[in-house]
């Protein structure tokens, strides 16, 4: 039996739609099923855009490894592609004599991850960098920056076309079974047959397992979500960089992010929540001030207006202790060509590019 497709991937946010790049440069074809209108209308729209470093992650973990592969990979991409993959640095910062410890603790682990670019600098250098910080001492991350998402992902897209795959609008896959010699795979009411099956529904990866046959409970994580708000800062921006704290037990504090049309946004913070929800609770405005207050005094001037909210996918202990993202293939569920992405949230956006690279490897070496 000739196949429809090479691939059937489910959900065409960032992560899947690098799947189906990665797949078309080793010339396979792929149907990127999609229940939206649009590309990217789950956590892949509404996220902070940032090109994370790999600072933050346990030494060989695939978030710090993809993390460190994915940036590189996004930086040559867009210019190759012509799109904003911009490394504009990041600042992060200590404000208190408590934080000089986890300052070192995260500069420790950023060396020991081998993230190019650190530098440790005392208040002095920092605000030669940024004369609006408030600091005793500070991370300087060069290779840390930011990427124009739509765009990342409209050229995954082109060439997904380009090698003869296609996105399939409002189709919601439904469920998939293997026929012996390639899975026949039911979406929007229609069929049709693919040699590989790759679960990359982000929020619903556990939703979409429950309708691929012989994948058992056991197999399938539950999926819990975290939110974050975010909060538009009026005014003219203070920083060039993205501004972060040092990291506490309770998270990574409130971040400064400029934009590129001129804006600047603070945010996320950290909210588990039962089912996915977009509202932005305008209560929190004091907290956020507060909190960007200790590095950025002048905030107490400046308005906030809600901008808006994003949901992350969390698996296991998360978001209270680390979890790796994960990646089942056949060797862990035993079914041939399936490859399921369970929570894959920060830094998912900037993993992507290398995510979708090791999965089609897996892919294409076991076909």
């Amino acid at each position: 039996m000739t196949p429809d497709f090479d691939a059937a991937i489910i959900g065409a946010g960032c992560v899947g739609l690098a799947v189906g790049r990665a797949l078309a440069a080793r010339g396979r074809s792929a149907a990127v099923l999609e229940r939206h209108t649009r590309f990217g209308e789950g956590a892949s729209s509404r996220n902070s855009e940032v090109i994370h470093a790999g600072l933050y992650y346990p030494t060989g973990s695939l978030k710090a490894r993809l993390c460190i592969a994915g940036k590189q990979a996004l930086y040559a991409y867009g210019a190759e592609r012509g799109f904003r993959a911009e490394p504009i640095g990041k600042l992060i910062v200590a404000t208190a004599p408590e934080d000089l410890a986890a300052l070192d603790r995260l500069m420790a682990q950023g060396l020991d991850n081998g993230v190019e670019g650190l530098s440790l600098i005392d208040r002095a250098d920092a605000q030669a960098l940024e004369p609006a910080i408030a600091c005793l001492a500070a991370i300087h991350s060069a290779s840390s920056g930011l990427v124009d998402s739509h765009l990342y992902m409209l050229a995954l897209l082109g060439d997904i076309e380009a090698a003869g795959g296609a996105l399939v609008r409002s189709t919601p896959f439904e469920k998939a079974a293997w026929t012996g010699e390639a899975w026949r795979v039911t979406a929007g009411g229609e069929s049709f047959t693919a040699t590989l099956l790759v679960n990359a529904a982000g929020l619903e990866a556990d939703v979409a397992a429950r309708g691929i046959q012989g994948l058992g409970p056991g197999m399938r994580p539950e999926i819990r979500y975290a939110k974050g708000d975010y909060f538009r800062v009026t005014g003219p921006m203070p920083f060039s960089r993205l501004i972060y704290p040092a990291p506490n037990p309770s998270g990574h504090g409130v971040h400064y992010t400029p934009m590129a049309d001129g804006r600047a946004r603070l945010g996320p913070d950290v909210e588990v929540i039962a089912k996915p929800r977009y509202d932005v609770d305008e209560s929190k405005i004091s907290a956020f001030v507060e909190g960007a207050a200790r590095y950025w005094p002048e905030v107490r001037r400046r308005t906030l207006l809600p901008d808006y909210a994003g949901v992350r996918p969390k698996i296991g202990a998360a978001p209270a202790a680390f979890e790796d993202f994960r990646i089942d293939g056949p060797e862990r569920h035993g079914l041939p060509g399936l490859y399921c992405l369970y929570g894959i949230d920060s830094p998912g956006l900037t993993s992507s590019f290398a995510l979708g690279e090791i999965v089609a490897s897996a892919a294409c070496e076991k076909a």
